[in-house]
């Protein structure tokens, strides 16, 4: 799955770089992005004509949901079931989005300790990860989620699924909707997987509280312990 991630860029670079129009200011920078928590994502408008820069809350809620009390559990849909699935299969024919990223994070655990690991392009590029939009209640809250797929090569290592991280050649057909399921949610190539770096990182981003550029830094090293004779 992909339950915390970080996306830093502002409003202004991500309109330059998915050729969208701001309708929504974003949040702002996070390094430490957790369900719920509003996000920036890039949709076509309306009528269809443009792309626009919205924000959503991240936890997609179906239209037909009573409350929104179980969007902390709908942040992911499975690329397996998502064409099927009651809860995202009218989105994935006719919302779809694109969610933007620096990295995301996972853990391994080791004996008593859980290891955070940061997945991001080793040349500091950004990410477009597959996603869903559906409006909610009343006045149409924006929710949204974050397709996942299979993890493979050295991703897999760290966890069994990772985003579906979509190339720029692929975000006009993605945001088209409808197209063949199979193909529309293929995995990423495995050069571009190749250019992914595993970074271990600081456990301070363990707890939602904090935030900032330190959480996707190296640890710091462990003290060497030695013996006296």
């Amino acid at each position: 799955m992909c339950g915390r991630y970080a996306t830093t860029r502002n409003d202004p670079d991500l309109a330059e770089l998915f050729d969208a129009v701001v309708i929504t200011p974003g949040p702002g920078p996070s390094w430490n992005v957790a369900p719920t928590d509003p996000v920036p994502l890039v949709r076509m408008s309306r009528s269809r004509d443009a792309r626009v820069l919205d924000t959503a809350r991240w936890g997609l809620v179906p239209p037909w949901a009573a409350d929104m009390r179980g969007a902390a559990r709908m942040i992911n849909a499975r690329a397996e079931r998502v064409a099927s699935s009651p809860a995202f299969a009218a989105s994935f024919d006719r919302r779809r989005c694109l969610i933007p990223a620096d990295g995301w994070y996972e853990w391994v655990r080791d004996g008593s300790v859980r290891q955070p690991f940061y997945m991001t392009p080793a040349d500091s590029s950004p990410l477009a990860f597959a996603g869903l939009w559906s409006p909610w209640g009343p006045e149409g809250v924006l929710t949204c989620t974050i397709i996942t797929t299979v993890a493979l090569g050295a991703l897999a290592t760290v966890h069994d699924r990772m985003p579906l991280v979509l190339p720029p050649g692929r975000w006009s057909s993605w945001l088209a909707g409808g197209g063949d399921p199979i193909e529309q949610l293929s995995p990423p190539s495995a050069e571009a997987l190749a250019a992914i770096e595993i970074r271990a990182v600081r456990p301070d981003v363990g707890n939602v509280r904090n935030n900032g550029p330190e959480l996707i830094l190296p640890p710091p090293p462990r003290p060497v312990e030695t013996t006296l004779f």
